[in-house]
């Protein structure tokens, strides 16, 4: 391969990279990358004080869009994965919603878990 190209580069645990690379003729050309990975927010969604499988999780962003939506298994379980830093809002339904604030700056949130229930129990 001669002249300028851009080589992809990926890993499952972290976000992929393209950097221009230039390679000669000869010999070899070494790139070094860091790759990022990107935060992660797990946690799970109760009812009646214990898990909720079924319920919808929804994360929003600080404008108001929509990042992801993801479903809960029967634990109660979910997570999203591969996110920016920054304040985020996750909107958990499945009984009358409920939302509450995260803001995972550059490292994980784990154990960010919610309570759904209807009103008076």
């Amino acid at each position: 391969m001669r002249g300028g190209s851009a080589i992809p580069i990926s890993s499952p645990e972290h976000r992929p990279l393209a950097l221009p690379v230039e390679i000669s003729g000869t010999g070899v050309t070494r790139v070094a990358a860091d790759l990022r990975s990107g935060a992660r927010v797990r946690g799970t969604v109760r009812g009646a004080g214990g898990p909720l499988g079924d319920a919808r999780v929804t994360l929003v962003d600080a404008a108001g869009d929509v990042v992801a939506t993801t479903t809960t298994g029967d634990d109660g379980a979910y997570a999203f994965s591969d996110l920016d830093g920054g304040r985020y809002t996750l909107i958990a339904a499945g009984h009358p919603p409920r939302a509450a604030g995260v803001t995972p700056s550059g490292a994980d949130v784990e154990g960010h878990d919610m309570e759904l229930a209807h009103p008076g129990t």
